[in-house]
């Protein structure tokens, strides 16, 4: 039975490819042609391939609309926290978990420091949209024109003498992000508060979230902070892998 499911499986990224006969079915499973036919028949009746009038196969409607229902059911908070809890117990800082919605940055997850200072931030506040590394992530990633659009539509507030001061200076710091693939907010927003972050992509390349680690230089500098850079990028990829299906999850009774 499982060598039957795993045929009938091969058959869906080989359709992927384009449309096939019967015969380059069978050769790419190496079974004879009346297996194959038997596995396509039934591909067939779930509606996850489709006989074309050529008598050659493709995938089938009901494949992408699963794939699309699977993808809006998925909850990025609940496949990210226990990465961010890892990333926590590896590092003591305060980790967040950010998305873009209505044309705001909000937070959607917190792990708070192991240290007695606390930061302000709330699940579900907005960020400082101009200053957060995780704003800049997330923007960064929106189509030229969108991006554009954004920045010029937004407010410019000088939390510091390090805030963004314009949308010219957004643009070009957005621009930085997502050529190099990762964000700070070094005194921003707060000047004793320092971040770095690395963005959540899905299936489709597409940022998706974006997640940090902040902490007070009372704790660490800038530069320390920087070095957890490589550990906060690999926690981003894990999560990504695990959202997007690139990764499978491990199964725990095993």
């Amino acid at each position: 039975m499982s060598q039957t499911v795993d045929r009938a499986l091969s058959i869906l990224p080989l359709l992927a490819e384009g449309p096939a006969d019967l015969g380059q079915v069978a050769d790419r499973l190496g079974v004879h042609k009346s297996t194959a036919l038997r596995l396509l028949r039934t591909l067939n009746e779930h509606g996850l391939v489709y006989r074309q009038s050529d008598q050659r196969y493709r995938l089938g409607a009901r494949l992408f609309a699963l794939a699309q229902e699977a993808m809006e059911n998925l909850d990025i908070r609940e496949i990210a926290h226990p990465h961010l809890v890892r990333l926590n117990e590896q590092c003591g800082h305060t980790v967040h978990l950010a998305v873009y919605e209505e044309n705001e940055v909000l937070y959607i997850d917190k792990v708070d420091s192991r240290y007695p200072v606390r930061m302000y931030s709330r699940i579900g506040k907005p960020v400082a949209i101009t200053v957060a590394a995780v704003a800049k992530l997330l923007l960064a990633d929106l189509p030229e024109p969108e991006r554009r659009a954004v920045a010029e539509r937004l407010d410019y507030p000088l939390y510091t003498p390090r805030s963004t001061p314009n949308a010219d200076a957004f643009l070009k710091e957005l621009g930085t992000v997502r050529e190099q693939g990762w964000a700070t907010d070094l005194g921003g927003h707060e000047e004793s508060i320092n971040c770095v972050a690395a963005p959540i992509r899905g299936a489709d390349g597409r940022v998706v979230a974006a997640m940090s680690v902040s902490a007070p230089n009372v704790v660490v500098t800038a530069e320390e902070l920087l070095t957890l850079l490589p550990l906060v990028r690999r926690t981003a990829d894990a999560i990504s892998g695990e959202y997007s299906g690139r990764t499978p999850v491990k199964d725990p009774t095993v």
